[in-house]
């Protein structure tokens, strides 16, 4: 077990911490290594310690976030209930995590972006990729429930891709204007999280 300031996993931790808070204030491109220390409290010996660049930081960050995401998602995908019903608390889930990683999530949508730049290297496409694919794996997670909906008549008979992916960008667009209040609890998380599923899944529910 490392230490607050040791080379261990809860270094790392606390440099992917803060590197997803930078790149989400100051964007990628501004952030340097330096920033990121200081967010630490660490020299850049540690962030290099356990990040051979910043690229790779950014790529540890869209990791975490896709990992963290998918542990809370996925058990609901399995579980008992109509395609809808299932729907509901895979998308409460997602939008929880959501607001709880509100930084990462920004960075995984950066990396979905940037894999369109002409300026990334060989190695820095490849590694972008594969972590997008990691993404287009979440998404046919959802579009499964969905088309168990549709099957089940619990969901309209509606385009799956389509309904999928406009799905999951309305609720990826609240980390645009979501911002963690101070003294918020977990409960009021989670209430203002269904509240945004009810209004995004309305459109798509059987009547």
């Amino acid at each position: 077990m490392g230490t607050r300031s040791g080379p261990g996993p809860v270094a790392k931790g606390r440099i992917l911490d803060a590197a997803a808070e930078a790149f989400m204030h100051r964007g990628v491109d501004s952030t340097t290594i330096d920033d990121i220390a200081a967010a630490v409290g660490a020299t850049k010996g540690l962030i290099y310690y356990h990040f051979r660049s910043k690229f790779d930081v950014f790529i540890g960050v869209y990791e975490e976030g896709m990992r963290r995401v998918r542990e809370r998602v996925e058990p609901h995908s399995h579980g008992s209930g109509t395609g809808r019903e299932r729907l509901v608390a895979m998308s409460v889930a997602h939008v929880t995590n959501l607001m709880e990683d509100v930084s990462y999530h920004h960075v995984v949508h950066q990396g979905a972006r940037a894999q369109a730049s002409t300026d990334l290297k060989v190695r820095q496409r490849d590694a972008l990729l594969a972590l997008n694919e990691l993404r287009r794996d979440y998404e046919h997670m959802f579009r499964q429930v969905v088309a168990r909906g549709v099957e089940d008549g619990s969901l309209r008979d509606v385009d799956v891709s389509l309904a999928t992916r406009t799905l999951l960008t309305s609720l990826n667009a609240v980390d645009v204007w979501y911002r963690k209040i101070d003294g918020q609890s977990e409960d009021e998380v989670r209430e203002l999280a269904r509240r945004v599923v009810d209004l995004v899944i309305g459109g798509i529910a059987a009547r």
